[in-house]
């Protein structure tokens, strides 16, 4: 009866550390805003085409997408894919740059991912 006693409050205690470490990953995963979602979403369905079913394989997508990447590290590459197409030595500092063409290889894996679970 009493090695009972003693692990009760252990166990209480692992159960505690375990919910928040759930909860801090679902908050990991669920860092991007509604509006980035929205953007990859509204993007993926003119890519794939604006059907019902395109926009639950698109919203899984992203999910997925966040599942793998940090909401930061997101920006980075969408940064990074976006001044890549400006001319001029700003586009080229963002075509050439080490940092930005990790983060664009990284989203593409994501992405990569999020097609052969989604689509």
């Amino acid at each position: 009866m009493k090695l009972a006693g003693r692990l009760r409050p252990i166990v209480a205690a692992m159960a505690v550390l375990a919910a928040t470490t759930c909860a801090a990953q679902a908050e990991d995963a669920n860092d991007y805003p509604t509006s980035a979602r929205a953007e990859y979403v509204y993007g993926c369905m003119k890519a794939n085409g604006e059907a019902r079913s395109t926009i639950e394989q698109c919203s899984c997508s992203i999910d997925v997408v966040a599942s793998i990447v940090p909401y930061a590290r997101y920006v980075t590459a969408e940064t990074a894919l976006s001044m890549s197409q400006v001319r001029g030595n700003l586009g080229v500092q963002f075509r050439t740059s080490e940092q930005a063409n990790s983060a664009v290889n990284d989203l593409r894996r994501a992405q990569a991912e999020a097609e052969v679970r989604c689509f």
